[in-house]
């Protein structure tokens, strides 16, 4: 491969522009298992190989940009959160984090239950043959046609998210003759140290039922009254990216308090109580996300003791971990286009994806790591800002990073952990094609979600 001379760019920075510096690592080649999938590695030549099939092969055959998933690494976390809280409590996949049919197809073997959030994500679901009893249906505006679809289908379970949907599920499933089981999502004013836009139980923001103002209590009233609706429990959702069990211990409290309540005032104590899912995992070596093992037993101790200090039975504890089990499978395959130092400031480093296919830079100022991936190099390094081929100047995918000094046009760099929320959330932004989704798995590769053509942006336009 011809390496193209180009202006070095700063190799050792005294910090960052943005204050966040951090020394290069000892060794660009090494690459941390931590953000990394379980398979991955870097060969004897110097290439890295996912499921025992090297990106350069698989770039050859399916382009880049593409997402590659570790299907082995995939199957192992899903056991791993199954097995860490055992059959006296529920594992729901958020599919939002990333949904295909054989994602639902995968969790149904390994014994999962799937929560979705749209009707497309219930078809999906239904279609890949996920029995309806083991998904539960989220959202904070569901339409008349979607709760339709739900009830008709069966699912196991329907979030009230407001009081309007309250009335709106028990007319619909009384329409149907049936009724309908359901939880109550309510916001406990617990804020997650976390980005605003992914912090959910704080009272100013759209999802649940305030807990405080009596407002959560008067829900329970409403939907214990009302023939359509079997109420089996509360639900709480308090952010995403957490890496402790702190906010998790204060929502409990005040939702088992609020359990407390319901009893004292209706006799019934609610089977069932869902915290959520949004613990965090290793974008960069400075993440440290704990073990589903660690959680289950901090999450049942806690709900535990609650319940023990207000005389109730131990509710069945659900989880929605979607990143914390799809997030760290996989990685984005990108292809380095040009590059451009910058003096005194850092690298761009241009390859053929960016904002249509990860947003979340953009959207969250996430961090990211990236890594020379077609070959090994003992350049010095260099500060170097990986960006997209999108007219934004916020098109950013990897904010700040230490990449070879010699990295030319035609390497291909990758970035990990990034199988949550950058398929889910790609764009055609100035017409780019969705990248693909391959599975690897014990030397093979397969397209489970296949690369956008021409062909299907035009057969949209219909002018």
């Amino acid at each position: 491969m011809s390496r193209s001379a180009h202006p070095a760019g700063p190799r050792h920075a005294d910090v960052f522009p943005e204050g966040h510096y951090s020394a290069p690592p000892a060794d660009l080649n090494t690459l941390d298992p931590k953000v990394w999938a379980q398979t991955v590695s870097r060969g004897a030549d110097g290439v890295v190989t996912v499921g025992g099939i090297d990106v350069k092969t698989l770039a050859e055959e399916f382009g880049t940009p593409a997402y590659f998933v570790d299907e082995a690494d995939f199957r192992a976390r899903a056991r791993a959160w199954r097995t860490a809280f055992g059959h006296d409590a529920d594992v729901f996949y958020a599919g939002k984090a990333f949904l295909s049919r054989a994602i639902v197809r995968w969790l149904h073997e390994e014994g999962l239950n799937l929560d979705v959030c749209s009707g497309g994500e219930l078809t999906t679901a239904l279609s890949a043959g996920m029995p309806a009893d083991r998904i539960a249906f989220h959202g904070n505006n569901k339409s008349t046609a979607e709760i339709r679809t739900a009830i008709e289908a069966g699912v196991g379970r329907i979030v009230l998210d407001s009081f309007q949907e309250i009335v709106r599920v028990a007319h619909i499933a009384q329409e149907l003759g049936k009724r309908q089981r359901v939880q109550i999502r309510v916001t406990v004013g617990v804020e997650a140290h976390t980005h605003e836009f992914i912090a959910t139980a704080h009272e100013d923001q759209k999802f649940g039922i305030p807990l405080a103002g009596g407002q959560a209590a008067e829900a329970v009233r409403r939907a214990l009254q009302l023939d359509g609706l079997e109420l089996i429990g509360i639900h709480s959702h308090i952010g995403s990216q957490i890496f402790d069990t702190s906010g998790f211990e204060v929502a409990a409290h005040r939702v088992v308090g609020l359990l407390k309540d319901i009893r004292d005032e209706h006799g019934v104590e609610l089977p069932e109580i869902d915290l959520g899912g949004g613990l965090g995992i290793a974008y960069t070596s400075d993440d440290d996300p704990r073990e589903p093992h660690e959680i289950a037993k901090a999450l049942n101790e806690i709900v535990g003791r609650e319940c023990e200090g207000a005389r109730l039975r131990t509710p069945r504890i659900s989880v929605e971990p979607g990143r914390a089990i799809v997030g760290p499978t996989a990685f984005t395959l990108y292809e380095v286009g040009t590059i451009k130092p910058l003096d005194g400031l850092r690298t761009y480093v241009s390859v053929d994806g960016g904002m249509s296919d990860n947003i979340r830079t953009a959207l969250y100022d996430a961090e990211y790591s990236v890594a020379l991936v077609s070959r090994t190099s003992d350049a010095e390094p260099m500060l170097a800002r990986v960006v997209g081929k999108h007219c934004e100047s916020g098109d950013i995918v990897v904010k700040d990073a230490f990449l070879p000094g010699d990295l030319a046009p035609g390497d291909l760099i990758a970035v990990p952990a990034t199988g949550a929320y950058c398929r889910s959330m790609a764009s055609n932004y100035n017409h780019a094609l969705r990248p693909p989704v391959v599975a690897v798995h014990e030397g093979e590769a397969r397209v489970i979600v296949r690369r956008e053509t021409e062909e299907d942006l035009l057969r949209l336009d219909v002018g």
